[in-house]
């Protein structure tokens, strides 16, 4: 696994020369005082220039795989940076991709005069339109109505900031005026933002793979996006169409890797059932780790096949369902077959981890 992240704190803002745009209304709904030049920005969200919409499998562009805002969407995209102790940078992207004023806003609410000293920009974005916001962390793009970032202005001498983003089903809009009695900083800065988390309203997909949940939240404490369910999924393919379920998404940024989390299902068309406890999933690599932690077992179960182990993994194809079992020393390898064998256990000192294919 990968050392843990250094927390590096700031916003990045596409090809533009900014390091983040402010924008702040005084108590009347009036613009504050522009800061300076270097860091203008407009007193009211503005429609964002072009942005290429989502394409039908939502598969990231070059730029966004890099982690780099398109160039003129300085509008409408933020990139949080996060440093590791590796030396690796590590980028998320929220992008709001529709352009009218009437579909959703992204606006920039900076600190002002009289805040404390490190108040940090929130940046609120939605969008009703099929693109959504677009939030692209790891190998995973998310598709989602609002999206509210939080990020502090970085370290001096370095480039980028981590932060936090917190998404859902919503709405927001631009207040005329701050509402009476309302001192949070969004309100002081006119903007309301109104989330609704709801299942089936957070949509995933990485590669073939599409999955749905109801909210979203990434911290820079941990470096993790939880994605919260109730969590399904499908997976299109020619061999083995795929389907299953989950509580929960992990989607751990340091070490690059994607879980399903409790009570994982998934089912094959060609008849597979197989359960675990926690998944790792990665569609480029057409697999998924089946683990069995916490005392609970991670099985496969096909007509009468069945195959379990109470510690390592069991290695799953996603193209073809097949199975391969990796126990951990001392582990022990159980199953019933349909013409009636049973496997025995496996040797309870193996010199390596030991595998054994399940039958087709």
């Amino acid at each position: 696994m990968k050392r843990p992240a250094v927390l590096a704190l700031t916003l990045i803002l596409g090809a533009a020369p900014l390091l983040w745009p402010v924008l702040a209304q005084d108590a009347a709904g009036q613009a504050a005082p522009a800061p300076p030049s270097s860091q203008a920005a407009p007193a009211q969200a503005a429609p964002a220039p072009a942005i290429p919409a989502p394409s039908g499998d939502d598969t990231p562009t070059e730029q966004e795989k890099a982690g780099r805002c398109v160039e003129g969407s300085e509008l409408s995209c933020i990139a949080l940076v996060r440093q590791g102790k590796d030396g690796q940078e590590r980028r998320i992207l929220v992008i709001r991709t529709g352009t009218s004023d009437e579909t959703g806003i992204y606006t920039v609410c900076g600190p002002r005069d009289g805040d404390p000293e490190g108040t940090p920009n929130i940046g609120v974005f939605s969008e009703t339109g099929a693109g959504g916001v677009r939030v692209v962390i790891d190998k995973n793009v998310v598709r989602v109505p609002l999206a509210i970032v939080t990020s502090k202005p970085p370290p001096e001498g370095q480039e980028g900031s981590d932060g936090r983003v917190e998404a859902s089903a919503g709405t927001a809009r631009l207040l005329d005026a701050a509402p009476e009695g309302k001192t949070d900083q969004l309100s002081a800065c006119g903007v309301e933002a109104q989330p609704k988390p709801a299942p089936d309203t957070v949509f995933v997909t990485q590669g073939k793979t599409r999955l749905r949940g109801q909210s979203l939240v990434y911290d820079e404490t941990d470096g993790v996006a939880r994605i919260g369910g109730p969590i399904t999924f499908t997976r299109d393919n020619a061999e083995q169409p795929l389907s299953g379920s989950s509580e929960r998404i992990e989607v751990d940024v340091d070490a690059e890797r994607t879980v399903l989390v409790g009570k994982v299902e998934l089912k094959s068309e060609g008849g597979r059932v197989s359960k675990a406890p926690r998944v790792e999933y990665d569609d480029a690599a057409n697999t998924a780790r089946l683990y069995a932690t916490g005392g609970e077992a991670a099985e496969s179960v096909k007509g009468s096949d069945v195959l379990r182990v109470t510690s390592g993994y069991i290695l799953y194809n996603l193209d073809s369902s097949d199975v391969v079992v990796f126990s951990d020393e001392g582990s022990k390898i159980s199953g019933e077959f349909q013409d009636g064998e049973s496997a025995a256990p496996a040797n309870p000192r193996p010199a390596a981890p030991q595998t054994a294919p399940a039958r087709p």
